[in-house]
């Protein structure tokens, strides 16, 4: 079964923290497409994180909506997370502005138990 997130549970997410503003919608709209087509749910995650670190979707909240989206699918599929290996990720993404997939893809697989 596939892990399916609408636009509308993303923003619920970043309400967690902020206003739910959105700041590039678009990139948020791409990347839920192409994350509703793919059967692979870590690269489909992959690239919704990528979205919301890389081309900032929200006004305010994306490395906490982004470390909530992880954590939300990685509990859905069975797994947990290290909390300090989720944390060092999202630093990590945002400093060295990770745009490649498969890294993302890489650094998501570290982080889950």
């Amino acid at each position: 079964m596939k892990f399916i997130l609408t636009k509308k549970d993303i923003i619920a997410l970043n309400q967690e923290f902020d206003e739910g503003v959105f700041h590039n919608e678009q990139s948020l709209s791409y990347a839920l497409s192409y994350a509703s087509k793919s059967d692979n749910w870590i690269k489909a995650l992959s690239f919704l994180v990528r979205a919301i670190l890389v081309d900032h979707v929200f006004q305010d909240g994306n490395k906490r909506t982004s470390a909530l989206l992880i954590k939300a699918y990685a509990e859905f599929e069975g797994h947990n997370v290290y909390g300090d290996k989720l944390v060092n990720f999202i630093k990590e993404a945002v400093l060295r502005n990770i745009t490649d997939l498969s890294k993302m893809e890489d650094r998501i697989r570290d982080v889950i138990k």
